[in-house]
């Protein structure tokens, strides 16, 4: 694999060898005993999840920590990736590889599954975007700027627009008003970063062949504000997906924590 997808070989050798401990580990239980939530074995499998969990959410803790940030992010976040996978594995080692029965332990269950499978999504989201916006465009874009970016180039389109003559002030406001008016989610752009643009600006060479070379100029430079913009367009749609992700992952994080915290109670006091 490249090392833009395994950062750390020896983290990603190490889960690995974790994982193997653990299911060697379960199977020498099976064969020895049953493997229950409520006896000895899956509960001493709850506890090991249940630290995992508290050492996952400790890289999210300390994202909102702003002064004291003890250690390197980095490390935090290999074990919210690694760890979070471990986590899963011991929450079905817990449960004995079997959907629970009761109505929490039911809700913990799935969505433990959530928020692992969507965690894992986003990193291969935040792995595979920078990548292919990088593979093709030829601006980088803040996703909070692409609205201030966008108004600036209709602005200055608009005033360039009025200068031009009558066929290519028609073609701006026909063709060109519309795609400049606002950020546009288009899907092509996960299969094709480009989304086309070269096709896209063959309409200008169809016009150029009828203008002045002094609006040839003109055109010109309201084609490279359309080339812009189309680009401007991948970067809003594919950095949209990793803040919708977030929505995805969070929420439903917080609620498994709030969950886990009433089920362990539950288990202690019950």
């Amino acid at each position: 694999m490249s090392n833009r997808w395994i950062q750390s070989p020896r983290w990603f050798l190490g889960f690995w060898i974790a994982v193997g401990v653990c299911l060697l580990l379960y199977l020498a239980n099976a064969l020895f005993g049953q493997v229950r939530p409520g006896n000895t074995l899956g509960i001493a499998y709850g506890i090991m999840a249940t630290v995992l969990f508290v050492a996952v959410f400790a890289f999210a803790l300390r994202r909102r920590l702003m002064k004291f940030r003890p250690g390197r992010t980095w490390y935090y976040l290999q074990v919210h990736v690694y760890g979070g996978a471990l986590f899963m594995l011991l929450v079905f080692m817990h449960t004995g590889f079997k959907m629970p029965q009761g109505i929490l332990t039911w809700w913990l269950w799935m969505l433990s599954i959530w928020v692992v499978g969507s965690g894992l999504l986003g990193v291969v989201l935040q792995k595979w975007i920078p990548m292919l916006l990088n593979s093709g465009l030829s601006i980088e874009v803040h996703y909070d700027r692409i609205p201030e970016l966008i108004a600036d180039i209709r602005h200055r389109a608009e005033s360039l627009a009025t200068t031009c003559d009558y066929a290519t002030r028609e073609f701006y406001r026909k063709t060109l008003a519309p795609i400049l008016a606002t950020p546009k989610t288009r899907l092509i752009y996960y299969l094709d970063i480009t989304g086309g643009i070269q096709a896209r600006t063959e309409q200008f060479d169809y016009l150029r062949a009828l203008l002045p070379e002094d609006e040839q100029e003109k055109l010109d430079d309201l084609q490279a504000m359309y080339k812009t913009k189309l680009e401007i367009d991948a970067h809003y749609t594919l950095q949209k997906a990793l803040r919708w992700w977030l929505y995805l992952h969070v929420p439903v994080s917080l609620v498994l924590i709030v969950l886990l915290a009433l089920h362990i109670f539950a288990v202690v006091y019950y």
